[in-house]
């Protein structure tokens, strides 16, 4: 198998101030928690999203990994919707001592282009800002960070640092050639 170099870089928001909101786009979007855990539902965001550029780390969890996973107290995954379709999500994440992970986030390739992107990424940090609010026993948000690489989309580093995110470090790693797997087992995107 042939290795590959991918370069990791870590941004983040040390204030609510930090962020910089896109606007939102037209049309009929909107963004809406999922507020029951669904390890079909998030399983199928993150294969339908991450299908064309690599993401790969979930592909083999077990439904009861994700039913766990999703149970966590502060794990939240926000949804777009164009026209009442699902269109790309966020994932939050809380860590200790206050920060957030922004863990995923993007849109389904058939929704990129269409301005949803940043007006997503803007909802998904401010909620993950307020993440105490909604979550008793959680602390107050005092950091949200979040990852991108060399794999990921073309625009995703630019619309980081549009929404005020500023970067803290950078990796170069050699990783496993792996080939997209698409939406779903056995098929290719595009």
């Amino acid at each position: 198998m042939t290795n590959i170099p991918v370069t990791t870089w870590s941004l983040e928001q040390t204030s609510p101030t930090d962020l910089l909101p896109a606007a939102a786009p037209e049309g009929d979007v909107r963004i809406v928690r999922a507020e029951v855990p669904s390890p079909e539902f998030s399983r199928f965001l993150y294969a339908s999203v991450g299908g064309d550029i690599r993401w790969i780390d979930r592909l083999g969890w077990s439904y009861g990994r994700w039913a766990e996973h999703l149970a966590r107290p502060g794990v939240e995954t926000w949804v777009a919707h164009d026209h009442g379709t699902p269109a790309g999500y966020v994932e939050l994440e809380p860590q200790d001592d206050g920060v957030v992970e922004i863990v995923y986030f993007g849109l389904i390739p058939a929704f990129r282009g269409r301005r949803i992107g940043g007006h997503l990424l803007s909802y998904g940090a401010a909620r993950a800002w307020d993440l105490g609010d909604r979550w008793p026993g959680l602390s107050q948000t005092k950091r949200v960070w979040l990852h991108t690489c060399s794999l990921d989309g073309e625009h995703a580093m630019a619309n980081y640092q549009r929404r005020g995110f500023k970067l803290f470090d950078t990796k170069v790693e050699e990783q496993p050639e792996v080939s997209a797997p698409g939406p779903w087992p056995g098929a290719q995107a595009g």
